[in-house]
Protein backbone atom coordinates (compact mmCIF):
# COMPACT_ATOMS: atom_id res chain seq x y z
CA UNK A 1 0.00 0.00 0.00
CA UNK A 2 2.99 2.65 0.71
CA UNK A 3 4.50 2.00 -2.83
CA UNK A 4 1.26 1.78 -4.41
CA UNK A 5 0.76 5.03 -2.87
CA UNK A 6 4.24 6.91 -3.43
CA UNK A 7 3.57 5.83 -7.11
CA UNK A 8 0.55 7.54 -7.45
CA UNK A 9 2.20 10.80 -5.79
CA UNK A 10 4.72 10.43 -8.32
CA UNK A 11 2.90 10.15 -11.04
CA UNK A 12 0.35 13.44 -9.85
CA UNK A 13 4.04 15.10 -9.92
CA UNK A 14 4.90 14.64 -13.37
CA UNK A 15 1.09 15.04 -14.27
CA UNK A 16 0.04 18.37 -12.59
CA UNK A 17 2.18 21.57 -13.56
CA UNK A 18 3.10 23.87 -10.78
CA UNK A 19 1.49 26.59 -9.27
CA UNK A 20 3.56 29.17 -11.00
CA UNK A 21 2.90 27.72 -14.42
CA UNK A 22 -0.61 27.59 -14.05
CA UNK A 23 -0.56 31.25 -12.92
CA UNK A 24 1.42 32.13 -16.34
CA UNK A 25 -1.39 30.64 -18.70
CA UNK A 26 -3.96 33.07 -17.28
CA UNK A 27 -2.91 36.05 -19.74
CA UNK A 28 -2.77 34.07 -22.65
CA UNK A 29 -6.49 32.92 -22.09
CA UNK A 30 -7.26 36.29 -21.80
CA UNK A 31 -5.63 37.27 -24.96
CA UNK A 32 -7.94 35.75 -27.37
CA UNK A 33 -10.86 37.85 -26.08
CA UNK A 34 -8.89 40.77 -26.32
CA UNK A 35 -10.05 41.84 -29.60
CA UNK A 36 -13.37 41.74 -28.76
CA UNK A 37 -12.89 44.22 -25.19
CA UNK A 38 -11.03 46.26 -27.69
CA UNK A 39 -13.81 46.33 -30.17
CA UNK A 40 -16.63 47.11 -27.80
CA UNK A 41 -14.68 49.91 -25.71
CA UNK A 42 -13.76 51.71 -28.92
CA UNK A 43 -16.89 51.70 -31.32
CA UNK A 44 -20.00 50.89 -28.83
CA UNK A 45 -19.03 52.09 -25.51
CA UNK A 46 -17.01 55.11 -25.64
CA UNK A 47 -18.99 56.55 -28.28
CA UNK A 48 -21.94 55.72 -26.44
CA UNK A 49 -20.59 58.02 -23.76
CA UNK A 50 -19.72 60.51 -26.05
CA UNK A 51 -23.17 60.81 -27.19
CA UNK A 52 -25.03 60.64 -23.74
CA UNK A 53 -22.23 63.68 -22.96
CA UNK A 54 -23.05 65.61 -25.51
CA UNK A 55 -26.58 65.41 -25.47
CA UNK A 56 -25.95 67.81 -22.15
CA UNK A 57 -23.62 70.07 -23.72
CA UNK A 58 -24.36 73.36 -25.54
CA UNK A 59 -21.69 74.66 -28.03
CA UNK A 60 -19.63 76.24 -25.62
CA UNK A 61 -19.45 72.79 -23.82
CA UNK A 62 -21.76 74.11 -21.00
CA UNK A 63 -24.20 71.62 -19.03
CA UNK A 64 -27.80 72.00 -20.42
CA UNK A 65 -30.99 70.29 -20.48
CA UNK A 66 -32.34 72.56 -23.79
CA UNK A 67 -31.74 69.41 -26.21
CA UNK A 68 -33.29 67.29 -23.94
CA UNK A 69 -36.24 69.80 -24.15
CA UNK A 70 -35.84 69.87 -27.75
CA UNK A 71 -37.02 66.51 -28.31
CA UNK A 72 -40.21 67.10 -27.79
CA UNK A 73 -40.65 69.68 -30.41
CA UNK A 74 -43.58 68.63 -32.24
CA UNK A 75 -41.02 67.63 -35.12
CA UNK A 76 -38.77 65.07 -33.27
CA UNK A 77 -41.97 63.69 -31.70
CA UNK A 78 -43.62 63.16 -35.04
CA UNK A 79 -40.38 61.46 -36.56
CA UNK A 80 -40.17 59.33 -33.28
CA UNK A 81 -43.93 58.38 -33.91
CA UNK A 82 -43.35 57.33 -37.09
CA UNK A 83 -40.31 55.06 -36.32
CA UNK A 84 -41.79 53.41 -33.90
CA UNK A 85 -44.81 52.33 -36.04
CA UNK A 86 -42.90 51.22 -39.01
CA UNK A 87 -40.71 49.39 -36.56
CA UNK A 88 -43.72 47.75 -34.87
CA UNK A 89 -45.91 47.61 -37.70
CA UNK A 90 -42.86 45.71 -39.64
CA UNK A 91 -41.61 43.28 -36.14
CA UNK A 92 -45.27 42.04 -35.91
CA UNK A 93 -45.60 41.30 -39.59
CA UNK A 94 -42.11 39.69 -39.95
CA UNK A 95 -42.46 37.83 -36.50
CA UNK A 96 -46.07 36.19 -37.76
CA UNK A 97 -44.59 35.26 -40.61
CA UNK A 98 -41.26 34.22 -39.33
CA UNK A 99 -43.07 32.16 -36.52
CA UNK A 100 -45.66 30.23 -39.15
CA UNK A 101 -42.20 29.36 -41.23
CA UNK A 102 -40.14 28.21 -38.73
CA UNK A 103 -43.25 25.80 -37.63
CA UNK A 104 -43.90 24.34 -41.06
CA UNK A 105 -40.23 23.28 -41.40
CA UNK A 106 -39.57 22.51 -37.76
CA UNK A 107 -42.89 20.79 -37.43
CA UNK A 108 -44.73 20.53 -40.78
CA UNK A 109 -43.10 16.77 -41.61
CA UNK A 110 -41.41 18.97 -44.72
CA UNK A 111 -38.25 17.47 -46.47
CA UNK A 112 -35.54 18.21 -44.27
CA UNK A 113 -33.61 19.99 -47.60
CA UNK A 114 -36.44 22.40 -47.31
CA UNK A 115 -35.09 22.98 -43.78
CA UNK A 116 -31.96 23.48 -44.70
CA UNK A 117 -32.34 25.76 -47.87
CA UNK A 118 -34.37 28.10 -45.50
CA UNK A 119 -32.33 28.41 -42.64
CA UNK A 120 -29.43 29.28 -45.28
CA UNK A 121 -31.30 32.09 -47.26
CA UNK A 122 -32.56 32.89 -43.43
CA UNK A 123 -28.91 34.13 -42.59
CA UNK A 124 -28.27 35.54 -45.80
CA UNK A 125 -31.11 37.63 -45.79
CA UNK A 126 -31.62 38.93 -42.41
CA UNK A 127 -27.79 40.80 -43.30
CA UNK A 128 -29.09 41.93 -46.82
CA UNK A 129 -30.10 45.75 -45.87
CA UNK A 130 -28.87 49.31 -46.87
CA UNK A 131 -28.80 50.35 -50.46
CA UNK A 132 -28.79 46.97 -52.48
CA UNK A 133 -32.23 46.30 -50.31
CA UNK A 134 -33.52 49.55 -51.32
CA UNK A 135 -32.69 49.25 -55.41
CA UNK A 136 -34.06 45.66 -55.16
CA UNK A 137 -37.54 47.09 -54.20
CA UNK A 138 -37.19 50.57 -56.08
CA UNK A 139 -36.71 47.86 -59.29
CA UNK A 140 -39.80 45.66 -57.95
CA UNK A 141 -42.05 47.33 -56.61
CA UNK A 142 -41.42 50.89 -57.99
CA UNK A 143 -43.51 53.02 -60.14
CA UNK A 144 -41.65 51.44 -63.26
CA UNK A 145 -40.78 47.95 -61.41
CA UNK A 146 -40.99 44.51 -62.60
CA UNK A 147 -43.59 43.71 -60.56
CA UNK A 148 -45.84 47.00 -60.66
CA UNK A 149 -45.35 46.94 -64.72
CA UNK A 150 -46.56 43.18 -64.82
CA UNK A 151 -49.28 43.45 -62.72
CA UNK A 152 -50.63 46.54 -64.41
CA UNK A 153 -50.31 44.71 -68.01
CA UNK A 154 -51.49 41.23 -66.98
CA UNK A 155 -54.03 41.95 -64.63
CA UNK A 156 -54.77 45.40 -65.17
CA UNK A 157 -53.62 46.20 -61.97
CA UNK A 158 -52.58 49.77 -61.07
CA UNK A 159 -51.11 49.68 -57.50
CA UNK A 160 -49.97 53.26 -57.57
CA UNK A 161 -54.00 54.22 -58.72
CA UNK A 162 -54.71 52.31 -55.84
CA UNK A 163 -53.05 54.59 -53.28
CA UNK A 164 -49.75 52.02 -53.07
CA UNK A 165 -46.50 54.25 -52.66
CA UNK A 166 -43.27 52.52 -51.86
CA UNK A 167 -41.89 55.90 -50.14
CA UNK A 168 -44.37 56.02 -47.94
CA UNK A 169 -45.05 54.36 -44.57
CA UNK A 170 -46.69 51.08 -46.03
CA UNK A 171 -43.51 50.90 -48.39
CA UNK A 172 -40.94 51.54 -45.72
CA UNK A 173 -42.61 48.78 -43.50
CA UNK A 174 -42.59 46.10 -46.78
CA UNK A 175 -39.15 46.63 -46.92
CA UNK A 176 -38.63 46.53 -43.73
CA UNK A 177 -40.35 43.18 -43.48
CA UNK A 178 -37.79 41.31 -46.03
CA UNK A 179 -34.94 40.95 -43.10
CA UNK A 180 -37.39 40.91 -40.44
CA UNK A 181 -39.20 37.72 -41.37
CA UNK A 182 -35.56 36.06 -42.02
CA UNK A 183 -34.21 37.35 -38.63
CA UNK A 184 -37.08 35.95 -36.59
CA UNK A 185 -36.74 32.22 -38.35
CA UNK A 186 -33.08 32.36 -37.08
CA UNK A 187 -33.70 33.41 -33.67
CA UNK A 188 -36.97 31.22 -33.06
CA UNK A 189 -36.18 27.83 -34.93
CA UNK A 190 -33.62 26.96 -31.57
CA UNK A 191 -36.74 27.49 -29.91
CA UNK A 192 -39.08 25.27 -31.66
CA UNK A 193 -36.25 22.63 -31.40
CA UNK A 194 -36.04 22.68 -27.91
CA UNK A 195 -39.85 21.71 -27.52
CA UNK A 196 -39.56 18.25 -26.32
CA UNK A 197 -41.38 15.46 -27.83
CA UNK A 198 -42.36 13.78 -24.57
CA UNK A 199 -44.93 16.74 -23.78
CA UNK A 200 -46.90 16.08 -26.54
CA UNK A 201 -46.79 12.94 -25.23
CA UNK A 202 -47.61 12.79 -22.40
CA UNK A 203 -50.60 15.32 -23.59
CA UNK A 204 -52.09 12.73 -26.14
CA UNK A 205 -51.84 10.13 -22.99
CA UNK A 206 -53.98 12.42 -20.99
CA UNK A 207 -56.31 12.85 -23.73
CA UNK A 208 -55.57 16.21 -25.15
CA UNK A 209 -56.78 16.79 -28.54
CA UNK A 210 -53.94 18.97 -31.16
CA UNK A 211 -55.25 21.74 -30.48
CA UNK A 212 -55.56 21.47 -26.55
CA UNK A 213 -51.95 20.55 -26.65
CA UNK A 214 -50.95 23.57 -28.81
CA UNK A 215 -53.15 26.17 -26.73
CA UNK A 216 -51.69 24.72 -22.88
CA UNK A 217 -48.52 23.52 -23.63
CA UNK A 218 -46.50 25.30 -26.51
CA UNK A 219 -47.98 28.55 -26.77
CA UNK A 220 -47.30 29.18 -23.01
CA UNK A 221 -43.64 27.61 -23.44
CA UNK A 222 -43.28 29.70 -26.84
CA UNK A 223 -44.93 32.71 -25.72
CA UNK A 224 -41.94 34.26 -23.67
CA UNK A 225 -39.56 34.07 -27.44
CA UNK A 226 -41.96 35.35 -28.93
CA UNK A 227 -42.34 38.55 -27.68
CA UNK A 228 -38.48 38.75 -26.68
CA UNK A 229 -37.77 38.01 -30.63
CA UNK A 230 -40.63 40.68 -31.53
CA UNK A 231 -39.09 43.37 -29.27
CA UNK A 232 -35.59 42.68 -30.96
CA UNK A 233 -36.86 43.12 -34.27
CA UNK A 234 -38.77 46.33 -33.08
CA UNK A 235 -34.85 46.89 -31.55
CA UNK A 236 -33.55 45.82 -35.06
CA UNK A 237 -35.53 48.22 -37.22
CA UNK A 238 -35.87 51.31 -35.37
CA UNK A 239 -31.76 51.69 -35.51
CA UNK A 240 -32.09 51.33 -39.54
CA UNK A 241 -30.77 54.27 -41.51
CA UNK A 242 -29.39 53.03 -44.86
CA UNK A 243 -32.66 51.32 -46.49
CA UNK A 244 -34.49 54.16 -45.01
CA UNK A 245 -32.73 57.17 -46.67
CA UNK A 246 -31.63 55.22 -49.88
CA UNK A 247 -35.34 54.72 -50.08
CA UNK A 248 -37.03 57.52 -49.24
CA UNK A 249 -34.31 59.86 -48.73
CA UNK A 250 -36.12 62.65 -47.03
CA UNK A 251 -39.40 62.20 -48.36
CA UNK A 252 -40.34 60.24 -44.64
CA UNK A 253 -39.25 61.61 -41.28
CA UNK A 254 -38.10 58.92 -39.32
CA UNK A 255 -35.60 59.10 -36.33
CA UNK A 256 -32.53 57.96 -38.21
CA UNK A 257 -33.00 60.25 -41.05
CA UNK A 258 -33.85 63.12 -38.76
CA UNK A 259 -30.39 62.53 -36.90
CA UNK A 260 -28.45 62.03 -40.04
CA UNK A 261 -29.63 65.40 -41.20
CA UNK A 262 -28.74 67.13 -37.77
CA UNK A 263 -24.96 65.91 -37.90
CA UNK A 264 -23.84 66.16 -41.65
CA UNK A 265 -23.47 69.89 -41.77
CA UNK A 266 -26.46 71.01 -43.55
CA UNK A 267 -28.39 73.93 -42.90
CA UNK A 268 -29.96 71.84 -39.86
CA UNK A 269 -26.55 70.92 -38.29
CA UNK A 270 -26.62 71.15 -34.63
CA UNK A 271 -24.56 68.38 -33.49
CA UNK A 272 -25.47 68.14 -29.59
CA UNK A 273 -29.29 68.31 -30.39
CA UNK A 274 -28.19 65.53 -32.85
CA UNK A 275 -26.42 63.98 -29.71
CA UNK A 276 -29.74 64.22 -27.93
CA UNK A 277 -31.74 62.28 -30.59
CA UNK A 278 -29.02 59.65 -30.98
CA UNK A 279 -29.75 59.43 -27.50
CA UNK A 280 -33.66 59.28 -27.11
CA UNK A 281 -33.07 56.46 -29.60
CA UNK A 282 -29.76 54.37 -27.34
CA UNK A 283 -32.88 54.67 -24.95
CA UNK A 284 -35.48 53.09 -26.66
CA UNK A 285 -33.33 50.04 -27.62
CA UNK A 286 -31.74 49.73 -24.50
CA UNK A 287 -35.00 49.40 -23.17
CA UNK A 288 -35.96 46.78 -25.61
CA UNK A 289 -33.20 44.86 -25.20
CA UNK A 290 -33.83 44.81 -21.46
CA UNK A 291 -37.30 43.25 -22.44
CA UNK A 292 -35.34 40.71 -24.88
CA UNK A 293 -32.99 39.75 -22.60
CA UNK A 294 -35.72 39.42 -19.46
CA UNK A 295 -38.03 37.32 -21.74
CA UNK A 296 -34.94 35.24 -23.37
CA UNK A 297 -34.41 33.94 -19.74
CA UNK A 298 -38.23 32.99 -19.01
CA UNK A 299 -38.58 30.95 -22.21
CA UNK A 300 -34.91 29.67 -20.93
CA UNK A 301 -36.06 28.32 -17.97
CA UNK A 302 -38.04 25.77 -19.83
CA UNK A 303 -35.90 25.14 -22.76
CA UNK A 304 -33.35 23.74 -20.65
Amino acid sequence: MTDLSLSNKAIAGKTAPPAEARSLRLPTQWLGVTPFFVFAVMFLILPTLYLMLGAFQNEAGEFTFANIVALFSANIVAAYWISIKVSLASSLIGAFAGLAIAIAIVRGGLPNWIRSATLTFSGVASNFAGVPLAFAFIATLGRLGLVTVLLNTLVGLNLYAHGFNLLSFWGLTITYVYFQIPLMVVIIVPAIDGLKREWAEAAATLGATQAQYWRMVVIPVLWPSFLGTVILLFANAFGAIATAYALTGSSLNIVPILLYAQIRGDVLHNAHLGYAIAFGMIFITGLANIFYIWFRTRSERWLK
